[in-house]
C-alpha cells in the first residue's frame, strides 16, 4: 500500500488529507460527539471515493499507455517495411547485411541480402570511402535516389527524387535563351554591290536565317543589316550544340557559291533568370566572337563559363583605315595626357613584342613624351639578344628600355601603361606592374580568349593582322610628325612582320605588305632583319633530331616529340612546328617538348583548314587560327600527346569550351 501512494503523489496527498480529517474529528469529538462522528464518517467517505477515483484514473492511463506504445512500435515496424523510402545495412566488406522491402521491390531483386554494394551502384563505395561526402544523387532501376550516408549505424537511406529531376530538367530545358547574330563582314562587302545584288543578298541571308529559325522553334527577328535577334530555350540550345551549329557552314557555303563570301558570328547568353542579364551575356558572348576572329558561336553564362563554335576560317582582312586612324588618334590624346609611356609585352618577348614595344615607344616620342620599354633582361632568346646588342650601340634608344623593377619604382599615376602582343594578364612580363597601373591600353593580333586585361581605357585587337608590329606601323603613320623613325627602330618593326608572317608566306594580307613598305621607306634593313635572326648551328641539330620523331596521327596531321628527359628552348619548339608546316601532306602540325622552366609544350601550326587555336585553348593555351600554344604544368610528354590527340579528335568532331 505504502508504494501504491509513494508512486502516486496525489493519492499520497488524499492520504495527508484524510489523516488530518480524521484528527479534526476526533478534536470535534471532545467538544460534541454526534457532531465528530458525523464529521468523521463524512471525511473516511470522501477519502474513500478519492482514493478509488484516483486508482481507476491510474489503471485507465496504464492501459491507454500500454495500447499507445504498442501502436507506436506496430506504425514503427510499418514505416521501416512498408514507407516508400529504401534502407540498406551493411558491413564493413561493403555487402548488404539487411534491405527494407521497398528497395528490393524497387531494384526487382528476391533479395538484396549478401549483395555487393558495386552490384547496385559503382558510385556507391565514393559515398562510404569519402569523409567529407554523406549524401549523392545516383542512378538505379531508371530511377533517381537520394542517398544518405550514416556512418555510425552504417544505415543507406535512399530517397526517390525521380519526380523531381525531371521537374527540374523540365525547368531548366524551358527557360528563356537570348542570342544575337551578326553577319561580320556585311557593311565591307555592301559597300561594293549594287542595289539589285545587295536586295538578293539580304533576301538569301534572311531567307537561311529565318528557315533555320523555324526548323529549331527558335524566334527570328532581323533587326539591323547585318544584325538578328533569336529567342530560343535551353532545350532548343542543347539540339544545336549537338550540330555544332551547322548554320555557320550553311551562311558561309551558300553566299561564298554566289562569290559573297559572308560569315556569321553568334553571341548567346544562358542560364540566368533575367531577360536583362541574359541580354548582356549574349552582347558580351558577341564581343567576344568578334575579337576572335568572327565566323563562331560563344555561349556564355552568368558563372563566367564560355563554349565556343566553329571558328573554321581565317578573319577577313579589313580593307579601310578607318579604324587604324580613329584608334591612333585616341592613343595620341591618351600619351598627350600623360607624364610618360611604359610598353610592355609577353614573357620571353619574341621579335614581334619587341618590334612593337619600340614601335610604341616611338609614338610617345612623336607626341613629345619620355617613352620605356620593360624588358627583362634576364629572359631574351637569341634573336631579341642580337637586337639588343645593336641597340646597345644607340645610347639614346638603349637608355629607353627599363627593367622592370626600375619601372614600378618611376611608375605615378599619369604613367600610361601599353600591353602589346598579349591581352592575357598571367602572360605579360610582371603582372606587378600591370595591377599598380591606373592607365591601361591594350594592343594585340591575337583572337581574343576569356582571360582578359581588365579596366582598360582602349584596346585595339585586330585578329586579321599578320603582327602586332604591323598594327603599331599603321598606328605610326598617323602620329604627328615631330621626329622619324631610325634605321634600328624600323629593321626592329620590320623583323617582328617576317617573324609572325615566316617570311611573308602565312598570315600576310595587302596592309602586311603596305606596313612593310612603309618601314622599308623609313630605312628598314633587310640584310639587319637577315643578321638578327640567324640560327647557329646547334639549333638546328637539336630542331632536326625532333623532326625525326614525326607521326601521323591523322591524315595530314602531323606531331613530334623531344625527349622526355631533356630540356629544350621555346623558340626552337616553336621553329620545328614550322619547319613540319612546309613538309609535304602536312596541313597541321604539333610539337611536343619540355621547356626550360620544367613545363611541357605544345607549339601548333596549321595552315588554315584546321583551327589549332581552339585545341590549344581546350589545354589552357591560345593563340591564332593558324599558330598556337600552350604549357603544362607537372606533365608528362607521353601523356600530354595522349590529352592532345584525344583534343584533335574532340576539336574534329566539333564544338570547344572553356
Amino acid at each position: 500500500m505504502s508504494t501504491f501512494f509513494q508512486k502516486r503523489p496525489i493519492a499520497y496527498s488524499i492520504l495527508i488529507l484524510a489523516s488530518l480529517g480524521i484528527a479534526a474529528s476526533i478534536v470535534f469529538m471532545f467538544w460534541h460527539l454526534w457532531i465528530g462522528v458525523l464529521f468523521f464518517i463524512a471525511i473516511s467517505v470522501a477519502s474513500y471515493f478519492a482514493v478509488y477515483a484516483q486508482k481507476k484514473s491510474v489503471e485507465e492511463t496504464e492501459r491507454h499507455i500500454e495500447t499507445l506504445s504498442y501502436r507506436m512500435k506496430k506504425v514503427g515496424e510499418e514505416a521501416l517495411l512498408e514507407m516508400p523510402i529504401g534502407i540498406l545495412l551493411i558491413n564493413d566488406q561493403y555487402t548488404i547485411e539487411w534491405a527494407n522491402p521497398y528497395m528490393t521491390r524497387e531494384l526487382q531483386f528476391d533479395s538484396l541480402i549478401g549483395e555487393d554494394l558495386l552490384t547496385l551502384s559503382e558510385e556507391l563505395p565514393i559515398l562510404l570511402k569519402q569523409e567529407d561526402v554523406r549524401e549523392m544523387t545516383i542512378s538505379l532501376a531508371d530511377k533517381k535516389f537520394k542517398v544518405f550516408y550514416k556512418q555510425e549505424e552504417k544505415l543507406l537511406y535512399f530517397f526517390d527524387i525521380t519526380e523531381q529531376v525531371e521537374m527540374e530538367s523540365m525547368y531548366y530545358a524551358d527557360r528563356t535563351v537570348i542570342g544575337i547574330l551578326f553577319i561580320d563582314n556585311y557593311d565591307e562587302l555592301a559597300q561594293a554591290m549594287d542595289d539589285q545584288t545587295r536586295s538578293q543578298t539580304n533576301s538569301l541571308v534572311t531567307s537561311i536565317v529565318n528557315n533555320w529559325g523555324a526548323e529549331q522553334g527558335i524566334f527570328v527577328k532581323r533587326i539591323s543589316s547585318d544584325r538578328f535577334i533569336a529567342v530560343l530555350n535551353e532545350s532548343v540550345l542543347m539540339e544545336l550544340e549537338k550540330t555544332k551549329f551547322a548554320l555557320l557552314d550553311e551562311i558561309r557555303e551558300t553566299t561564298a557559291k554566289l562569290n559573297v563570301p559572308l560569315t556569321l558570328s553568334i553571341g548567346v547568353g544562358a542560364s540566368s533568370e533575367s531577360l536583362v542579364e541574359l541580354g548582356e551575356l549574349a552582347q558580351s558572348s558577341l564581343d567576344l566572337v568578334l575579337g576572335r576572329g568572327g565566323d563562331q558561336v560563344a555561349i556564355k553564362q552568368p558563372n563566367g563559363k564560355v563554349k565556343f563554335y566553329g571558328g573554321k576560317t581565317n578573319p577577313v582582312e579589313k580593307r579601310t583605315r578607318v579604324r587604324a586612324r580613329v584608334i591612333s588618334h585616341a592613343l595620341r590624346d591618351l600619351i598627350q595626357d600623360s607624364d610618360q609611356v611604359f610598353v610592355m609585352g609577353h614573357k620571353l618577348p619574341d621579335m614581334d613584342a619587341i618590334g612593337a614595344s619600340i614601335g610604341v615607344r616611338k609614338m610617345a616620342e612623336m607626341n613629345q613624351i619620355n617613352g620605356y620599354v620593360i624588358l627583362d633582361f634576364q629572359n631574351l632568346d637569341p634573336s631579341v639578344t642580337r637586337l639588343m646588342d645593336e641597340v646597345k650601340a644607340k645610347p639614346e634608344l638603349y637608355n629607353r628600355f627599363l627593367s622592370p623593377d626600375e619601372a614600378i619604382s618611376q611608375l605615378t599615376d599619369r604613367t600610361l601603361l601599353v600591353i602589346v602582343d598579349t591581352h592575357k594578364p598571367s602572360m605579360v612580363i610582371d603582372e606587378k606592374l600591370l595591377n599598380r597601373a591606373e592607365k591601361v591600353v591594350v594592343l594585340d593580333h591575337h583572337r581574343r580568349g576569356e582571360e582578359f586585361i581588365s579596366s582598360t581605357m582602349l584596346v585595339y585587337m585586330e585578329p586579321y593582322a599578320s603582327s602586332t608590329a604591323e598594327l603599331v606601323t599603321e598606328l605610326l603613320e598617323y602620329q604627328p610628325k615631330h621626329t622619324k623613325l631610325t634605321m634600328l627602330e624600323a629593321t626592329a618593326m620590320l623583323a617582328g612582320i617576317i617573324v609572325d608572317t615566316k617570311s611573308f608566306t602565312l598570315r600576310t594580307g595587302a596592309r602586311t605588305f603596305e606596313a612593310a613598305s612603309y618601314l622599308r621607306t623609313n630605312g628598314a634593313d633587310t640584310v639587319l632583319v637577315q643578321r638578327l635572326l640567324k640560327e647557329d648551328l646547334e639549333t638546328y641539330v637539336e630542331r632536326s633530331k625532333i623532326v625525326q620523331t614525326v607521326e601521323f596521327f591523322r591524315e595530314g596531321i602531323a606531331i613530334a616529340r623531344g625527349e622526355e628527359g631533356k630540356q629544350y628552348n621555346q623558340i626552337l619548339i616553336a621553329q620545328t612546328a614550322d619547319i613540319l608546316l612546309t613538309m609535304k601532306d602536312v596541313s597541321a602540325s604539333f610539337v611536343v617538348a619540355r621547356r626550360e622552366n620544367g613545363e611541357v609544350s605544345i607549339s601548333a601550326r596549321s595552315l588554315g583548314e584546321i583551327n589549332v587555336q581552339v585545341m590549344m585553348e581546350r589545354l589552357g593555351g591560345g593563340g591564332h587560327l593558324t599558330n598556337a600554344a600552350c604549357q603544362i604544368e607537372n606533365g608528362t610528354i607521353e601523356v600530354t600527346i595522349e590529352q592532345l590527340k584525344q583534343v584533335i579528335l574532340d576539336t574534329i568532331e566539333g564544338g570547344t569550351s572553356e
